[in-house]
């Protein structure tokens, strides 16, 4: 068993965009991995009630190399009444927690189509316009050294 650290980021783009360029990347560097589907429970809040819901988890997880045990999970869910937010969790083991790390995590967000951490104004009005979740993105992040 590896030792790792899981990284849970809400992000701006779609969960399937989010496994999409992680098997790029991986790929890019003659990693292999197994596609994952898994489910989730979520909380969605009507007025002050919260209700229980299942979202469905895309992911990927790398066996073999230098990164054997990396992997990514993105599920998207609706906190309130409209609009979607879609979460990321990374489990990144110590083989590539550093330098290594850093470069990946950066070529995977250069390679998205859109900044994982902003939202439009449409998105954040439709979603909710001051939950934590924007800034705790940015928060996240920054402390990478993304930002």
């Amino acid at each position: 068993m590896h030792s790792t650290r899981v990284l849970e980021i809400p992000v701006s783009i779609t969960a399937t965009d989010a496994v999409r360029y992680f098997r790029i990347a991986c790929e890019e560097r003659g990693w292999e991995g197994s596609r994952l589907e898994e489910s989730r429970v979520v909380h969605r809040w009507a007025i002050i009630v919260p209700l229980t819901n299942s979202a469905r988890v895309l992911g990927m997880e790398i066996e073999g190399g230098i990164a054997d045990g990396l992997s990514l999970r993105a599920w998207s869910y609706t906190p309130g009444s409209a609009g979607v937010v879609t979460m990321i969790s990374f489990e990144v083991p110590d083989s590539i927690d550093g330098d290594e790390w850093l470069t990946f995590l950066r070529d995977w967000t250069d390679s998205l189509p859109r900044c994982p951490w902003k939202w439009s104004f449409w998105e954040r009005s439709m979603i909710g316009y001051f939950i934590p979740e924007f800034r705790k993105s940015r928060r996240i992040f920054s402390s990478e050294g993304i930002i």
